[in-house]
């Protein structure tokens, strides 16, 4: 094998192992919207909702834990996805990994900032809102509309570069992107649930296509 094959496929391998992260990403995203939900902890106030983690600390820990690792996962098919033919070859946008990265790195501060709400009422029957916790939830709500802004943007910045080599994928990403970029709009609840559940299938869709090497094929068959 020349070293232009055996660097092609170096390239390839990259792409399928950023496919696999994707993947894990969705998972990782999946369980903690899940766990969060469980635990119950969305209340009007900072105190109902301390009062709810305490009472359901477990599920906000898991949920947490999820976030970290969704984080983790999503900075790693990053790295992976920046080595790839995808990039290099120039079908994928730069910008791309460097918001995943944001995005991930983000995240995982929110993750962190849960687990430590989390760890600070315990089991406790009776907390209270101080400024200590005060300043861990805003960081929390903060970073969790940092993170999901960027993946928005790394989404839309898909859609516009790849809009030549799939009709179909390209324009979704740009919808599903620009979509998400509303989550600092209060009154655009239903589109929050929407673009969510829109990106989880998006990392899906877009880990399996690059897992089975699909986009790698496409891009052969471009050249």
């Amino acid at each position: 094998m020349s070293t232009t094959s055996m660097a092609d496929e170096r390239k390839g391998q990259a792409a399928r192992r950023a496919g696999l992260l994707l993947l894990l990403t969705a998972l990782a995203t999946g369980a903690s919207v899940f766990a969060r939900i469980s635990a119950d902890a969305d209340q009007p106030t900072l105190e109902e909702s301390l009062r709810a983690i305490a009472t359901n600390t477990g599920m906000y820990t898991a949920a947490g834990v999820a976030r970290v690792l969704s984080g983790f996962t999503l900075v790693a098919a990053a790295w992976l996805l920046w080595k790839s033919t995808v990039i290099r070859e120039g079908l994928g946008s730069p910008l791309v990994p460097y918001l995943l990265v944001a995005s991930g790195v983000i995240t995982a501060v929110s993750g962190v900032c849960a687990l430590v709400l989390a760890a600070s009422v315990g089991g406790a029957s009776d907390v209270a809102a101080t400024a200590a916790t005060e300043t861990v939830s805003t960081l929390r709500w903060v970073t969790g509309k940092l993170g999901f802004t960027a993946a928005g943007l790394a989404l839309a910045a898909v859609g516009l570069r790849q809009w030549k080599a799939s009709r179909v994928i390209a324009p979704a990403s740009l919808v599903i992107g620009l979509a998400m970029l509303l989550i600092w709009v209060d009154a655009a609840t239903v589109v929050h649930r929407i673009s969510g559940n829109a990106y989880f299938v998006w990392l899906v869709v877009m880990g399996a296509l690059l897992l089975r090497g699909s986009v790698e094929r496409r891009l052969a068959a471009m050249r």
